[in-house]
């Protein structure tokens, strides 16, 4: 296939490149390249995909219509799969009108330059955070929405909204995935299980919001990486209503829109998740105790019925083989200082 991948040289989606290389497939990588801590290890990801065979890399923001058209007729993609954003459920006020823009605007002009092009499946990255104060205790795709606790989440619920209204519109299919907390190699130096293994690795204390029972589905990236892939071959609208026994299909009724979580379902304390670092490292960790941060949700769980029902597939990479992974990664990334 032929595929447009957004947000390229990002954690996702420099695995999710690295993937579909492999598998044959030619792709073109979109990436704003954004200054701020992320920057050298962007840099990093992509001088390993470069010069790699069927891989093609552009430079721009999505707010460039100019040079995301180019990038998209360079591509003529099949399949689009759109993962840049302003990330971070922490935006302080004075930066909303930058989330809007790259969230809202941004994938606006995506799905404009996807319609010229004539994809057949465009498939967003949206965020677990748009389920916000549901009190369920796992979230499924048909839950509300429309309590979000961040900007972030606002913005993305947003995308999901104008989203559906071009799959009606224009009769283009669309698949938007909810991913929760993922982690693994190459992660972005925000994420709280990075910023974990950084710290302690350097005998700095860690910052932990809430209390130690505060607990995450973290999705390892592999996992991620292995349910988008077989997403894209599920195009809403083709014959693919899911029927399995437990799972309620999202395929809207009005357009080839459909929703879908990609998580494990299990969450996990962050005192499991750190008491594994710190064996993995051999050194415990020094903890400062700070209160929840506006926007933080104190628990977050996948309903994976819907995927597995779709795919046949559900995220199931334990915990600890996904810290060893991230430890191992960092270790050879820092070259052994940890």
């Amino acid at each position: 296939m032929r595929l447009l991948i957004t947000g390229a040289a990002g954690f996702i989606g420099f695995h999710l490149v690295r993937r579909l290389l492999a598998d044959g497939h030619a792709v073109v990588g979109y990436d704003g390249m954004t200054p701020g801590r992320a920057l050298s290890l962007k840099r990093a990801r992509s001088a390993l995909l470069a010069g790699t065979e069927g891989f093609h890399a552009i430079t721009g923001m999505l707010g460039d219509f100019d040079t995301l058209r180019r990038a998209v007729d360079l591509a003529a993609p099949e399949v689009i799969v759109h993962l840049a954003a302003r990330t971070g459920v922490r935006a302080p006020a004075e930066e909303a009108r930058l989330y809007v823009n790259a969230n809202v605007v941004g994938s606006q002009k995506l799905l404009d330059a996807a319609r010229v092009a004539g994809a057949k499946h465009i498939l967003l990255a949206s965020s677990s955070s748009v389920y916000g104060a549901n009190p369920r205790g796992s979230f499924a795709e048909g839950d509300p929405i429309d309590a979000p606790l961040s900007l972030y989440a606002a913005t993305k619920n947003g995308m999901e909204a104008i989203a559906h209204a071009h799959a009606h519109l224009y009769a283009q299919p669309i698949t938007v995935f909810r991913p929760f907390t993922v982690y693994g190699p190459w992660g972005r130096p925000d994420m709280a299980l990075f910023r974990f293994v950084d710290a302690i690795a350097n005998d700095r204390p860690i910052d932990v919001y809430g209390d130690d029972r505060v607990s995450r589905d973290f999705t390892y990236v592999d996992d991620v990486v292995e349910a988008i892939v077989r997403l894209i071959a599920v195009i809403p609208g083709e014959s693919n209503r899911a029927s399995s026994a437990g799972a309620t299909d999202t395929l809207a009724r009005l357009a080839p829109f459909r929703v879908v979580n990609i998580g494990e379902g299990r969450p996990i304390e962050l005192s499991e998740a750190i008491a594994t670092i710190e064996r993995l490292l051999g050194k415990r960790a020094v903890r400062n105790s700070l209160p929840m941060q506006p926007g933080d949700m104190p628990r977050t769980c996948a309903d994976p019925a819907l995927l597995e029902a779709l795919t046949g597939f559900r995220p199931a990479t334990p915990i600890a083989s996904g810290l060893a992974a991230l430890v191992a990664w960092y270790r050879d990334y820092t070259g052994g200082r940890a």
